[in-house]
């Protein structure tokens, strides 16, 4: 893996600490963390990452926060949004990952995580 995109990878994974049973993979042939073989997030590129959402989410971030949040042709359609790494917090990367476990995550790990964070 290229050093640039170590860093970003870093990044995802830093923002991933705490969410049960997320593993290191690859999809695409750049670096992922998914749960289970669901995907969570890659990487696309040294400035760019791929994070899984619903469609309803990806179009209120593309929406609120444009200079986060974008798109290209490929994704139009996919539950799939681009995030740009270094206009993004570490919080609100935590934040879309959690939502992305929450879709991906098997029902019994999610329940058992929402029991133990009182959602």
């Amino acid at each position: 893996m290229s050093n640039d995109l170590s860093r970003a990878f870093e990044k995802l994974h830093k923002a991933a600490e705490g969410l049960p049973e997320v593993v290191e993979g690859v999809s695409y042939g750049t670096p992922a963390l998914k749960i289970g073989n669901k995907l969570l997030c890659r990487i696309k590129d040294a400035e760019t990452a791929v994070l899984s959402c619903s469609l309803e989410d990806k179009q209120i971030l593309l929406e609120a926060a444009p200079e986060i949040y974008f798109e290209t042709e490929h994704y139009f359609g996919w539950p799939e949004i681009l995030v740009r790494l270094d206009a993004v917090s570490l919080d609100e990367l935590h934040l879309r990952l959690e939502q992305a476990w929450l879709r991906q995550a098997p029902a019994k790990l999610v329940k058992a995580w929402k029991a133990r964070h009182a959602l």
